[in-house]
């Protein structure tokens, strides 16, 4: 449900409250009385503070104490409201409040604070449903989402294998002419083999994922020969961790597709570390502003969404870029193969 569609139905909600107050209280033909409408106008402002702000910022997060800090500055709101209005407007406007001159403020506060709890309960029943029609919806797409990409991958099976193939056949014409030629294409299959059979699960060995960017590697080496300069180190224990496939490569990519790969001073530097579960991937390098091609955005945004649903609170995203040096950072916490 999009913010404006809430906010809409909100007031809508509280508009059919309010005409239910009105034809209730005009049953007795004296119309709605004035601590009715405070009643209503400190309810209304205590409920969307607990709707809005406290149950979602604290009760969704599970902090307890900022909790039970919101929920008493929500009754707060409730007296102070109610009082705003009784003993101010109403005093102003017709000329006395609801309560005595000698009423006490504790007993003004014990006198209005059970009152606050109904808009307390309340609201906590509306965000939950609320909250549960949001999961309940989200999970529906992340379904339909799982779905799509299941045939995407399907359709995408049947040239794939042939290119294969045909490469497998091409190398063996290559290797007698060229080593170097049929070198290239070697790697290029075995990026080929790993995209079609070692990724049908998602899930995969993280020396496999290593591998692969290896084998990339070495095809731009080849390609730039002399003027490629990266610097690749791999640390920690990567054999039985399992990782998501291709999660690492769109990285590798931006690097290379808008870095400067051609500079020994400054080379492209790829540091995958492995520490117990955690894995850091650092990449960093040396800003092309040559470069007119501005489609990192929308890679950017795809990997972010991917790994929004592989990894929901088990990865964390670092980006920083001075003008000079576009460096990524991300850590992720694996799974035992």
């Amino acid at each position: 449900m999009k913010k404006s569609q809430l906010y809409i139905y909100y007031l809508l909600g509280w508009a059919l409250y309010v005409l239910y107050i009105c034809i209730n209280n005009w049953v007795d033909k004296l119309g709605p009385q004035p601590y009715v409408w405070s009643n209503m106008a400190a309810s209304f402002v205590e409920f969307t503070f607990c709707f809005f702000i406290v149950y979602p910022r604290f009760l969704k997060r599970k902090t307890i104490p900022l909790l039970i800090a919101g929920l008493l500055i929500a009754d707060a709101l409730f007296v102070g409201s109610r009082c705003l209005i009784e003993e101010v407007f109403y005093v102003w406007l017709i000329g006395h409040g609801n309560y005595t001159a000698d009423t006490t403020v504790l007993y003004y506060i014990g006198d209005n604070w059970w009152r606050a709890l109904q808009p307390i309960l309340f609201s906590f029943l509306a965000w939950a449903l609320v909250d549960t029609f949001k999961r309940e919806r989200e999970a529906e797409q992340l379904s339909r989402e799982k779905t799509q990409a299941e045939l995407l991958f399907l359709k995408t099976q049947i040239n794939p294998h042939f290119l294969y193939n045909t490469l497998n056949y091409i190398y063996s014409l290559a290797y007698p002419v060229s080593d170097k030629l049929a070198d290239a294409i070697i790697k290029l299959s075995q990026l080929m083999r790993y995209m079609l059979t070692d990724s049908v699960d998602g899930m995969l060995n993280l020396q496999k994922e290593v591998d692969y960017l290896e084998n990339y590697i070495e095809i731009y080496r080849l390609r730039f020969e002399d003027s490629f300069f990266v610097d690749f180190k791999v640390e920690g224990d990567i054999g039985n961790k399992n990782i998501a496939s291709l999660i690492l490569i769109p990285f590798v990519e931006n690097a290379f597709k808008h870095g400067v790969v051609n500079d020994a001073t400054r080379p492209v530097k790829i540091k995958i570390s492995v520490i117990k579960d955690r894995l850091t991937l650092t990449v960093s390098n040396k800003i092309n502003h040559n470069q007119k091609d501005n489609s990192s955005g929308i890679g950017l945004a795809n990997i972010r969404r991917r790994l929004e649903l592989i990894y929901p609170g088990r990865h964390e995203l670092l980006i920083a870029d001075n003008g000079e040096t576009y460096k990524t950072t991300l850590n992720i916490i694996l799974n035992n193969a």
